[in-house]
């Protein structure tokens, strides 16, 4: 199979997350993934989408305030495939990350106050095969993430 690559880019509001679960889970779907290898790049796919907006961004639902000058805030998605490897590319040109290193641990939350879970790195790290974490103070965040879909025995609609 060849490689293909989709881009898109979005406004950064809370609504998109749900767009970009679902177009992950659209661009990956002729390799025949397995509902956990659909759920794991769904899942790995919203918590880096969420993370640009929340954090990135400073945006979150109720918080009005924040939306000022949307249109401005855009969330980017690359999604690339190439035989069975997936690639997913989320990154925004928000605060970025002070301390990378901090920031991956469980249960580190720089919002709170927002009642953040903390805990997207570490699912973005359990549902996919690699992570990279790149980000600039002032510049923003990429994340890069891999996975392998493992598909070939099974057909497309098994009958």
């Amino acid at each position: 199979m060849a490689e293909n690559e989709v881009r898109i880019e979005m406004t950064a509001c809370p609504q998109n997350e749900r767009f970009a679960r679902l177009a992950a889970a659209g661009f990956i779907v002729d390799l025949n993934p397995t509902l956990i290898e659909l759920e794991d790049v769904k899942t790995a796919v919203s918590e880096a989408v969420t993370n640009a907006i929340i954090h990135g961004y400073g945006i979150y639902q109720e918080k009005q305030e924040n939306k000022k000058n949307l249109e401005e805030k855009k969330v980017f998605m690359i999604l690339r495939k190439k035989e069975k490897d997936i690639t997913v590319i989320i990154e925004d040109y928000g605060k970025g990350i002070k301390d990378i290193e901090k920031a991956m641990e469980p249960m580190y939350t720089t919002r709170p106050e927002w009642e953040r879970s903390g805990m997207g790195f570490a699912f973005m790290e359990a549902f996919m095969d690699s992570l990279i974490v790149e980000s600039e103070l002032g510049e923003g965040t990429k994340i890069t993430m891999k996975k392998r879909i493992f598909s070939e025995d099974r057909e497309l609609f098994d009958e």
